[in-house]
């Protein structure tokens, strides 16, 4: 069949929209009716060079939709189940899966390479094969994924809210109540609280924490921030500095997230510096694969034991966090719809992004017009 979708040719071209040809589902594969798909900045890493991956690509990695046809052996989903697309896959037979870190499932090594398992290429262009973002490309009508990628969710869920739940929502949560381990009475400091950092905000709320400092220089987001369960907001890292301090009577924040756009050494020397002894900064954020962007005092680590670690999509397990989520939404307890700031039309794609580096969305979500 074909379908309309948002392709990468080149690094540091705009993104094109063109008609591709999709093949069938084969095993273990599933054709997936995209309704909406959201605007992430890891997407833009990979127009800008910051992730290698197999171009050209069909981009989008946050999608929801309808299943419509299964391939041979596929036992997650049929036919007329609404999903959310996971951006990390889960086996649930590798090391990682088995021992209940699905978000480094080992299938998910191999998401940028641009094919499905089997070196499978069900997509097709005019410039030979085309891969999919995160095996997903739900920047596109119709995509079909593995059967690992898709959590099926009950379908009387908006869609337009819960395709955030397939990447950004599950990263920032996680990030505070998995990787940071957030306690009642803890203060917390967000850096950047756009699509991901906005939910380490709700997550930290949520988990207890006496205070939750936003910091981000974007007007927009610090408010944002402070209607969704932050209790203070920052626009400068000079300012959340004075705040962790001065909140905790001189003992520094417990824990700090980071999940900036692009990260660099200088966030993550500011996180550090606010990080009180004994305290936790967690690093979910990406920059250039090949630049060393930690650089802080090994000894200051040392003497006030401080504990710096990455966290993958919020160190979530997709097939059981993804519905955990939307029970939290169904609850009140976490709040989706306001997080979406601007929907598009996918030939539009190029302005969301640009809305996007201006700070102008918490998140923008595509909306697949079929007519």
């Amino acid at each position: 069949m074909r379908t309309t979708a948002a392709v990468v040719h080149e690094v540091g071209r705009p993104i094109e929209i063109e008609e591709i040809e999709l093949d069938g589902p084969a095993a273990g594969e599933v054709l997936v009716r995209f309704t909406h798909a959201g605007l992430c900045h890891s997407d833009l890493h990979v127009v800008q060079g910051d992730i290698e991956g197999w171009l050209p690509m069909v981009l989008g990695h946050e999608g929801a939709g309808v299943v419509e046809d299964v391939g041979p052996g596929v036992t997650r989903v049929a036919p007329g189940d609404h999903v959310v697309c996971s951006f990390i896959p889960s086996c649930g037979r590798c090391h990682w899966c088995a021992t209940g870190q699905q978000a480094i499932c080992d299938m998910g090594a191999a998401i940028m390479r641009g094919h499905l398992p089997g070196k499978r290429w069900p997509i097709s262009g005019s410039r030979g094969r085309y891969g999919a973002m995160c095996m997903l490309g739900t920047f596109a009508g119709h995509g079909v994924i593995h059967e690992t990628s898709a959590v099926r969710i009950d379908p009387d869920l908006p869609l337009q809210s819960a395709v955030l739940v397939g990447c950004g929502v599950p990263t920032g949560w996680g990030s505070a109540v998995n990787a940071a381990d957030v306690r009642p009475g803890d203060t917390v400091l967000v850096y950047g609280v756009g699509g991901i950092g906005i939910n380490a905000v709700q997550a930290a709320r949520h988990a207890g924490a006496q205070y939750v400092v936003a910091v981000d220089p974007v007007e927009l987001k610090r408010d944002t921030a402070l209607r969704l369960g932050a209790t203070h907001a920052a626009a400068t890292p000079e300012e959340a500095h004075r705040l962790s301090y001065e909140l905790t009577r001189g003992v520094g924040a417990a824990r700090v997230i980071v999940t900036v756009g692009t990260i660099d050494a200088d966030v993550v020397g500011h996180a550090f510096d606010a990080t009180g002894k004994s305290g936790t900064l967690v690093l979910t954020a990406m920059g250039g694969i090949a630049e060393n962007t930690l650089s802080v005092s090994a000894t200051v680590a040392t003497l006030f034991k401080k504990t710096i670690r990455g966290s993958l999509f919020g160190d979530c397990n997709p097939t059981t966090d993804i519905p955990r989520l939307l029970g939290l939404y169904r609850s009140g307890d976490l709040r989706l719809d306001e997080l979406v700031t601007r929907t598009y039309r996918l030939e539009d794609i190029n302005a969301g992004y640009e809305d996007l580096l201006a700070g102008r969305n918490i998140r923008g979500v595509v909306v697949h017009d079929h007519g």
